[in-house]
């Protein structure tokens, strides 16, 4: 299945949408702000119920069949978006931000592996350690 890209200043973004989730394909919407389109309101809930036999939600005026294998994904462009309580439920956030200092800790990890397994092993035991107390 082909990725649905789509933005909230689409013209036909409910179309689109409403198509995604019959026929199970992945959505990603860009860009958005902190604010979102009262209309993903069902989706991002996942407001789905039984008729007739199938499964499927109120999207805007449409009643339509939801596809099991839908996904809907969400981007934004901010740095470090703050999002309201009520959004932040509905949601799973994902923070993929790179920063040098992790990358380096990244590359720090690495190199001690492969130069000094003795201490990587030693780091992983206190790891382990650690989460069991």
């Amino acid at each position: 299945l082909k990725l649905v890209v789509m933005k909230l200043t689409d013209r036909d973004l409910l179309r689109s949408l409403e198509n995604a989730v019959r026929f199970g394909s992945p959505c990603l919407l860009e860009n958005v702000g902190e604010e979102l389109d009262p209309a993903l309101e069902p989706i991002l809930l996942r407001q789905t119920f039984k008729q007739a036999g199938g499964t499927v939600i109120k999207l805007g005026d449409s009643i339509i069949p939801y596809h099991d294998e839908f996904k809907f994904y969400i981007t934004t462009k901010m740095p470090n978006p703050t999002y309201t309580p009520e959004v932040s439920t509905k949601v799973t956030l994902i923070n993929f931000t790179l920063s040098p200092s992790g990358l380096e800790d990244q590359m720090l990890g690495l190199v001690v592996a492969e130069e000094r397994p003795d201490l990587e092993e030693a780091k992983n035991a206190l790891i382990i350690q650690n989460a069991k107390m």
